[in-house]
């Protein structure tokens, strides 16, 4: 996920006007903005470990822990090229334990459009992680290893879900802020407290609480997105297909890397994505 609006500034506080050229701060004087220059190399460490053991915890396998820490980086890293593509950067990843990662800007996107790319970046090139444990798989014969394609698969589907703080709720939200602010917040707190019941019900105790959080605090915010510029309506379309299409992909990836476990069958494919969802329960 992206650390970038619906919500306001990039880290939370109200961002101050920008200076005019005549007037801008040099970066290396005492009253310029801080630079975010990211995690420090031990903590980025250890909480690598801490949330590739959780996940080898939960798994039971660590080929999937692997594959799980792998295509988080690859992820976060589509966001940071995004962000450093759009004078969003320099960007830097920061790992969460127990919980995933998120891309940071050094400043808020310059419009809406610019934040939905941001946003579905991430998911789209995170795609790419899959095609290393398909390849280790061809050489090795092991099926975890396409069990891991499809955690990776999923990790950016999941990710799409119109629910803060997911780029789902980003890439979308500005989608139907275009028909009127009101449509954009009732329909992501809606999915947001549906992704809660689905994280408690499935027993993913953390990730629901972490989502409940994000969703309270979406409720208790102000204007969704101050200071940038608006959709228009053609970008408003460009963004609803962008984000269909980048769903498409990840969900046919998903499927497919299954479909070799599952000896070809598409229906017992959709079996095991749907035990690993939790819709079997």
């Amino acid at each position: 996920m992206s650390d970038i609006g619906p919500w306001g500034s990039r880290d939370g506080r109200v961002t101050a006007p920008a200076a005019s050229p005549t007037t801008a701060v040099p970066a290396s004087s005492p009253g310029a903005p801080s630079i975010d220059k990211g995690q420090s190399l031990p903590w980025a460490i250890g909480s690598t470990l801490l949330l590739g053991g959780f996940i080898w915890l939960t798994s039971g396998s660590w080929i999937v822990a692997v594959a799980a820490i792998f295509g988080l980086f690859v992820h976060e890293y589509g966001h940071v090229l995004a962000m450093n593509r759009l004078g969003m950067g320099p960007a830097k990843i920061y790992i969460i334990p127990f919980l995933g990662g998120l891309a940071r800007g050094q400043r808020n996107p310059d419009s809406e459009w610019h934040g939905v790319l941001v946003s579905l970046a991430g998911p789209a090139f995170g795609l790419l992680a899959v095609l290393p444990m398909v390849g280790v798989w061809l050489v090795t014969g092991d099926p975890e290893w396409m069990l891991g394609a499809f955690i990776i698969a999923m990790i950016n589907l999941v990710n799409l879900a119109p629910a803060p703080p997911l780029d789902g709720s980003k890439a979308l939200g500005p989608v139907l802020a275009r028909i009127d602010p009101m449509v954009e917040k009732v329909a992501l707190i809606a999915v947001g407290a549906l992704v809660v019941w689905w994280g408690f019900s499935t027993g993913r105790w953390i990730l629901a609480v972490f989502l409940g959080i994000s969703v309270f605090g979406a409720l208790q915010r102000g204007p969704w997105r101050p200071g940038e510029q608006k959709l228009t309506w053609p970008q408003a379309g460009k963004s609803l297909g962008l984000f269909l299409l980048t769903g498409a992909a990840c969900a046919a990836a998903g499927l497919g890397v299954l479909l070799p476990i599952a000896e070809g069958s598409p229906t017992e494919a959709l079996n095991i994505a749907a035990r690993f969802i939790g819709f079997d329960r």
